[in-house]
């Protein structure tokens, strides 16, 4: 059988952007991110994280403070029947950086790094796999990493993103297109 992902960028898609969030109590989840999870697991769909961490580059919050975080968020999603297979983050920033944080890594969007490690990890077949992300950044990962489709929430970019994808202003669009595939 073939293995899919449906990965998913954090700060824009699974929770509200405020920008560096790091505490439990600045979460908001995004309007639709529960059921697009769950349509996705039931289609088998493995779900995964990938995020750019500028802010532990930065120095604004720590490793430690990100996986508690991550854990607390992970503790919301199963309230909700939802599962993530793995979370992937890139904690580094080749011009902000601070200390051994400061370059540029195979992790750091829009290189693929982070979903070609869920590929590893999982045996997942790029090809069939999907992104949603809120940045140019996400479909460049996207593309360069050969995803089936790339989704971008309209709103947060100036401009058009170079690339494949297909803008959208809501998850249950995202939601809808998974269904319509199977």
């Amino acid at each position: 059988m073939i293995q899919r992902a449906l990965f998913l960028d954090r700060d824009g898609v699974i929770n509200h952007e405020i920008g560096y969030l790091h505490r439990a109590e600045d979460v908001t989840f995004v309007e639709g991110i529960f059921s697009l999870c769950r349509t996705a697991m039931s289609l088998g769909y493995r779900i995964i994280v990938v995020t750019n961490q500028a802010g532990i580059a930065r120095g604004y919050y720590s490793v430690a403070q990100f996986d508690g975080l991550m854990d607390w968020m992970r503790a919301q999603l199963r309230k909700e029947h939802v599962e993530l297979d793995a979370v992937y983050y890139c904690p580094y920033h080749p011009e902000h950086g601070l200390g051994e944080y400061r370059r540029d890594h195979i992790d750091r969007k829009p290189a693929p790094g982070m979903l070609l490690r869920g590929a590893a990890e999982f045996g997942i077949d790029l090809a069939q796999s999907v992104m949603i992300g809120d940045r140019c950044s996400d479909i460049g990962a996207a593309n360069n990493a050969g995803l089936r489709q790339a989704f971008l929430i309209a709103g947060t970019e100036e401009g058009p993103c170079e690339g494949t994808y297909t803008p959208i202003g809501r998850l249950d669009e995202a939601e809808s297109w998974l269904k319509s595939i199977g």
